[in-house]
């Protein structure tokens, strides 16, 4: 189904591993296709995995999490990687007696070791060459014995600590990357900002203003974060994606909560305020 989804859409995949309850992608969009390859690809998956199964209903809870990946940056694309290949470790999917990562066939790991058994999608020239290694046979010895040692110190109490400190982005974050990569992302929506100015009008017309200005940040918004108000309607109360956009016209349009939940299809408009103020945090 992977496959299928990446000839249908351009999709580079650069690490995928499939656990028991979840799984996780590192894929690089050229088409910035995300929300609608990913909505065919969990809708497809779903029918086939029923199909075999004899179920019914959903597969996956709620809407997959999206984040950022700063691309200039190369070690952050190791970084990811390293996290994904290395979740069967973390999540006790392994012998206690001989911990082997690659005895774990869910995962691009094995894909990495074993040129032909590659699919055509799966890019891992961009990782190798982040840690110095070349895609070749001495180069991918080094990249097992590389992870094998993240295996080991997986299993002492420092490494935990060391990667969860390092991890902490990848799972509570909404971007990973350089903090210049974040600012940047924040000020693309900076960059609507336009138009007249709110004092410009009075009385009851200040309020139609202020919707007007609002309506306009959020649809450039929406245009530059390449997504459309059909996709809105898919994502999770708390998107990233929703939780930025109401992030951007909070601060600049004086519109309420409840305005802007009814717009973004946020649920009540208490929960506006919580996902502006997770923006505002991951800037301090």
């Amino acid at each position: 189904t992977l496959t299928e989804c990446c000839t249908r859409c351009g999709w580079k995949v650069h690490s995928y591993c499939l656990m028991p309850n979840h799984f996780h992608l590192l894929v690089e969009t050229p088409a910035g296709n995300l929300v609608a390859g990913m909505k065919w690809f969990l809708g497809v998956y779903t029918q086939k995995f029923n199909g075999r199964h004899g179920q019914r209903g959903h597969v996956f809870q709620g809407r997959y999490k999206a984040q950022l990946i700063d691309g200039g940056s190369g070690r952050y694309f190791e970084t990811v990687s390293t996290y994904i290949h290395l979740n069967p470790a973390r999540g006790g999917l392994l012998s206690r007696e001989r911990p082997v990562l690659k005895s774990y066939p869910w995962s691009s790991y094995v894909q990495y070791l074993d040129k032909s058994a590659r699919p055509v999608w799966l890019e891992t020239k961009r990782v190798f060459g982040n840690i110095g290694l070349k895609d070749n046979g001495n180069g991918r010895r080094e990249y097992e014995r590389y992870m094998q040692e993240r295996v080991q110190e997986l299993r002492t109490r420092g490494g935990r600590r060391l990667y969860n400190q390092e991890w902490k982005a990848i799972r509570y974050g909404w971007c990973v990357g350089e903090s210049g990569f974040e600012e940047g992302l924040i000020n693309r929506l900076k960059g609507v900002i336009e138009g007249k100015s709110r004092e410009s009008y009075s009385g009851v017309e200040v309020k139609r203003h202020d919707e007007v200005e609002a309506s306009r940040l959020l649809d450039e918004g929406i245009r530059r974060l390449g997504i459309n108000n059909t996709d809105l309607k898919g994502m999770k109360k708390g998107a990233v994606e929703k939780s930025l956009l109401a992030w951007l016209a909070h601060g600049r349009a004086m519109v309420s909560n409840a305005w802007l939940a009814d717009r973004l299809m946020m649920g009540v408009g208490a929960n506006v305020g919580k996902y502006v103020k997770s923006i505002a945090m991951s800037r301090d």
